[in-house]
């Protein structure tokens, strides 16, 4: 039987089959470096996307608080002392303290309450508290308790000493004056309570504090 001629496999010009690695082989270093390549464009595009992401938020954001700040109302001369009522404190006290509480009258608006505390937990250490800003700025408070008398001014006025043979006529009561400590005081001892006018203010307006005190109430 004659020989079957062989056919070959026509080879197409400027195609090279594609090289594979063998099993267990890495790529090759040009493989590698331009997988790299691609790895880091995709971390770039991400980095850039999270920063525009971010600057976009802080740009929605700053409009909101503008828009919030346009529409609530503000005023930039209102007084900024916070004023504490102390009407319903002093008429509780007044029902149930053991010695007349007092209460200033005929102060005008100027006077700002910012803080009122009563304490009758302990019945022979009652305490009463005003505290008031003065119409120029300084602090004033009324203070009284039946307590001891020396040891509660001093605790209340920070380690002020009475002024031997010093007193201030006010409201129709003596009053002894005490400094040194952090703040200067008028002080009016009676048999059941000691009224303390104390703060920051000059005598002036200590004295007119202590002459706008009436004292009512108590249980004793």
């Amino acid at each position: 039987m004659p020989a079957v001629p062989r056919r070959n496999r026509p080879v197409r010009a400027g195609i090279a089959s594609p090289r594979r690695n063998p099993p267990g082989h890495p790529p090759a270093a040009g493989a590698c470096a331009r997988m790299g390549d691609h790895r880091g464009v995709a971390a770039d595009k991400r980095g850039s996307k999270t920063v525009r992401d971010l600057l976009l938020s802080l740009v929605v954001l700053g409009v909101m608080v503008f828009v919030i700040y346009l529409f609530i109302p503000h005023d930039s001369h209102a007084d900024p002392v916070k004023v504490v009522p102390y009407g319903v404190e002093l008429g509780q006290a007044r029902r149930v303290a053991p010695y007349p509480v007092a209460g200033p009258e005929g102060l005008d608006a100027k006077w700002r309450s910012t803080s009122v505390t009563f304490s009758g937990a302990d019945p022979h250490a009652t305490t009463w508290h005003i505290g008031f800003v003065d119409p120029e700025e300084q602090y004033v408070a009324v203070e009284q308790s039946n307590g001891p008398a020396d040891a509660f001014v001093s605790s209340v006025t920070l380690s002020s000493h009475r002024q031997p043979g010093v007193t201030v006529e006010a409201g129709g009561l003596t009053w002894e004056r005490w400094t040194g400590g952090r703040y200067t005081a008028l002080v009016n001892r009676r048999p059941h309570v000691t009224t303390v006018v104390l703060g920051t203010a000059p005598d002036a307006q200590l004295k007119r504090m202590a002459a706008a005190l009436k004292l009512s109430g108590g249980t004793t």
